[in-house]
Protein backbone atom coordinates (compact mmCIF):
# COMPACT_ATOMS: atom_id res chain seq x y z
CA UNK A 1 0.00 0.00 0.00
CA UNK A 2 2.87 2.31 1.00
CA UNK A 3 4.71 1.86 -2.66
CA UNK A 4 1.38 2.17 -4.11
CA UNK A 5 0.28 5.70 -1.78
CA UNK A 6 4.43 7.04 -2.93
CA UNK A 7 3.53 6.88 -6.65
CA UNK A 8 0.46 8.39 -6.75
CA UNK A 9 2.18 11.58 -4.73
CA UNK A 10 5.09 11.55 -7.31
CA UNK A 11 2.76 11.68 -9.85
CA UNK A 12 0.76 14.48 -8.74
CA UNK A 13 3.66 16.09 -8.17
CA UNK A 14 5.23 15.69 -11.82
CA UNK A 15 1.55 16.96 -13.19
CA UNK A 16 1.63 20.05 -10.71
CA UNK A 17 5.00 20.74 -12.08
CA UNK A 18 4.69 20.58 -15.85
CA UNK A 19 2.46 23.27 -16.24
CA UNK A 20 3.95 26.05 -13.93
CA UNK A 21 6.91 26.54 -16.31
CA UNK A 22 4.24 26.95 -19.26
CA UNK A 23 2.98 29.61 -17.22
CA UNK A 24 5.93 31.19 -15.70
CA UNK A 25 6.62 31.78 -19.79
CA UNK A 26 3.06 33.52 -20.83
CA UNK A 27 3.24 35.55 -17.26
CA UNK A 28 6.78 36.81 -18.45
CA UNK A 29 5.45 37.50 -21.80
CA UNK A 30 2.14 39.60 -20.75
CA UNK A 31 2.73 43.20 -20.96
CA UNK A 32 3.75 45.82 -23.72
CA UNK A 33 6.81 45.60 -25.55
CA UNK A 34 8.48 48.56 -27.34
CA UNK A 35 10.51 47.50 -30.49
CA UNK A 36 14.11 48.53 -30.10
CA UNK A 37 15.58 47.02 -32.95
CA UNK A 38 15.19 45.05 -36.39
CA UNK A 39 18.07 43.00 -37.66
CA UNK A 40 18.09 41.54 -40.91
CA UNK A 41 15.41 41.40 -43.53
CA UNK A 42 12.36 39.72 -43.37
CA UNK A 43 12.52 36.93 -45.93
CA UNK A 44 8.52 37.10 -46.21
CA UNK A 45 7.75 40.94 -46.60
CA UNK A 46 11.39 41.95 -48.35
CA UNK A 47 10.66 45.56 -46.09
CA UNK A 48 13.98 47.08 -45.72
CA UNK A 49 13.40 49.17 -42.03
CA UNK A 50 14.41 52.31 -41.06
CA UNK A 51 14.51 53.44 -37.37
CA UNK A 52 11.18 51.28 -37.15
CA UNK A 53 9.24 51.70 -34.40
CA UNK A 54 6.59 49.48 -32.71
CA UNK A 55 4.18 47.47 -29.93
CA UNK A 56 3.57 44.19 -29.00
CA UNK A 57 1.26 43.14 -26.80
CA UNK A 58 0.41 39.88 -24.40
CA UNK A 59 -2.63 39.78 -22.37
CA UNK A 60 -3.64 37.28 -19.88
CA UNK A 61 -6.52 36.12 -22.12
CA UNK A 62 -5.12 34.30 -24.71
CA UNK A 63 -5.17 37.96 -27.07
CA UNK A 64 -2.14 39.61 -28.73
CA UNK A 65 -1.46 42.63 -30.90
CA UNK A 66 1.32 44.03 -32.94
CA UNK A 67 1.85 47.20 -34.96
CA UNK A 68 5.24 48.25 -36.43
CA UNK A 69 5.77 51.83 -38.43
CA UNK A 70 8.68 50.65 -40.99
CA UNK A 71 10.32 54.27 -41.04
CA UNK A 72 10.56 56.38 -38.32
CA UNK A 73 9.83 59.24 -40.46
CA UNK A 74 6.25 58.67 -41.74
CA UNK A 75 5.24 61.69 -43.89
CA UNK A 76 2.22 63.62 -43.33
CA UNK A 77 -0.39 64.05 -45.68
CA UNK A 78 0.39 66.96 -47.33
CA UNK A 79 -3.99 67.98 -47.26
CA UNK A 80 -4.34 66.65 -43.85
CA UNK A 81 -5.35 63.50 -42.31
CA UNK A 82 -8.00 61.62 -44.24
CA UNK A 83 -7.08 64.21 -47.72
CA UNK A 84 -3.62 62.35 -48.95
CA UNK A 85 -3.24 61.98 -52.49
CA UNK A 86 -3.04 58.18 -54.14
CA UNK A 87 0.39 58.16 -53.39
CA UNK A 88 0.81 59.51 -49.96
CA UNK A 89 -2.16 56.67 -48.96
CA UNK A 90 -0.11 53.98 -50.82
CA UNK A 91 3.20 54.95 -48.81
CA UNK A 92 1.49 55.65 -46.14
CA UNK A 93 0.07 51.51 -45.97
CA UNK A 94 3.29 50.20 -46.84
CA UNK A 95 5.47 51.61 -44.05
CA UNK A 96 2.90 50.37 -41.49
CA UNK A 97 1.36 47.11 -40.55
CA UNK A 98 -0.74 46.03 -38.17
CA UNK A 99 -2.43 42.41 -36.94
CA UNK A 100 -4.27 41.22 -33.55
CA UNK A 101 -5.52 37.62 -32.75
CA UNK A 102 -4.89 34.58 -29.73
CA UNK A 103 -1.80 33.56 -28.78
CA UNK A 104 0.12 30.01 -28.11
CA UNK A 105 3.28 28.95 -26.53
CA UNK A 106 4.59 25.76 -27.75
CA UNK A 107 7.66 25.35 -25.12
CA UNK A 108 9.52 22.41 -26.42
CA UNK A 109 9.71 24.28 -29.39
CA UNK A 110 10.37 27.69 -28.13
CA UNK A 111 7.71 29.36 -30.65
CA UNK A 112 4.62 31.86 -30.19
CA UNK A 113 2.05 31.39 -32.90
CA UNK A 114 0.25 34.49 -33.27
CA UNK A 115 -3.30 33.08 -34.43
CA UNK A 116 -3.89 36.31 -36.68
CA UNK A 117 -7.95 37.17 -36.66
CA UNK A 118 -6.82 40.33 -38.47
CA UNK A 119 -4.35 41.62 -40.65
CA UNK A 120 -3.51 45.57 -42.23
CA UNK A 121 -2.86 43.33 -45.19
CA UNK A 122 -6.23 41.70 -45.94
CA UNK A 123 -4.61 38.37 -46.80
CA UNK A 124 -3.06 38.23 -43.53
CA UNK A 125 -6.36 36.61 -41.98
CA UNK A 126 -6.75 33.41 -40.51
CA UNK A 127 -2.66 32.92 -41.25
CA UNK A 128 -0.61 31.86 -38.34
CA UNK A 129 2.45 33.58 -37.39
CA UNK A 130 5.55 31.72 -35.77
CA UNK A 131 8.24 32.82 -33.79
CA UNK A 132 10.86 31.76 -32.17
CA UNK A 133 11.16 33.53 -28.53
CA UNK A 134 14.01 34.33 -26.67
CA UNK A 135 13.74 35.88 -22.88
CA UNK A 136 16.48 37.86 -21.78
CA UNK A 137 16.03 38.24 -18.36
CA UNK A 138 12.30 40.40 -17.76
CA UNK A 139 12.87 43.19 -19.78
CA UNK A 140 14.08 41.43 -23.30
CA UNK A 141 12.30 40.07 -25.83
CA UNK A 142 13.70 38.40 -29.28
CA UNK A 143 10.82 37.01 -31.62
CA UNK A 144 13.04 35.35 -34.85
CA UNK A 145 10.04 34.85 -37.67
CA UNK A 146 10.34 31.01 -38.69
CA UNK A 147 9.57 31.17 -42.30
CA UNK A 148 12.02 30.90 -45.08
CA UNK A 149 9.90 32.87 -47.28
CA UNK A 150 9.31 30.32 -50.09
CA UNK A 151 6.61 28.52 -47.78
CA UNK A 152 8.88 26.53 -45.72
CA UNK A 153 10.76 27.12 -42.39
CA UNK A 154 14.36 27.82 -41.81
CA UNK A 155 16.67 26.03 -39.36
CA UNK A 156 16.73 28.06 -36.41
CA UNK A 157 20.57 28.59 -36.29
CA UNK A 158 20.21 30.52 -40.12
CA UNK A 159 17.33 32.40 -39.36
CA UNK A 160 18.80 36.35 -39.76
CA UNK A 161 15.51 38.17 -39.57
CA UNK A 162 15.04 39.20 -35.57
CA UNK A 163 12.41 41.90 -33.98
CA UNK A 164 13.84 43.10 -30.43
CA UNK A 165 11.53 44.04 -28.21
CA UNK A 166 12.19 45.46 -24.44
CA UNK A 167 9.45 45.34 -22.10
CA UNK A 168 7.46 48.96 -20.99
CA UNK A 169 7.72 49.83 -17.75
CA UNK A 170 5.22 51.39 -15.46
Amino acid sequence: MKPLRILFSLLFCLTLSAHPQQNDVANKLLGAWKLVAVEGISPVRHIPYDHPTGLIMYDPSGWMSVQIAVKGDRKHFAAGMGSGTQEEKANAFDSYFSYYGTYSIDLKAQTITHHIKNYSYPDGAGIENIRWFELQGNDRLILTPTEDGKGGTIDRKNATYKLIWERIKN
